[in-house]
């Protein structure tokens, strides 16, 4: 499983100029099954995405590198892998 934590580089103009791109990416992601959560930190200096542990880290990296924010070089990309040994049993099957 991962978190990834999205740190914008530019401002939150350039970051509103390419939203909408990006929600795409995410909706898209989401329809893979591997996206479980996402949004903005707050303060909004950047987001918090929470992937499934379906893909490896390089599969998750080359995901993330078609991330509109990415390709514009809107933000940089924290990447935590974690093995979840308990979960809510609503959660489990989505691990």
């Amino acid at each position: 499983m991962y978190i990834v934590e999205l740190t914008y580089t530019q401002p939150m103009s350039a970051i509103d100029a390419h939203l909408e791109a990006h929600r795409q990416f995410l909706a898209t992601q989401y329809e893979r099954g591997l996206f479980l959560a996402s949004g903005p930190k707050q303060p909004r200096n950047g987001g918090v995405i929470i992937a499934a542990g379906k893909v490896s880290r390089d599969e998750l990296d080359a995901i993330l590198a078609q991330d509109p924010f990415h390709i514009h070089g809107l933000a940089d990309y924290r990447v935590v892998v974690f093995d979840p040994v308990k979960s809510h049993p609503q959660v489990t099957a989505l691990l």
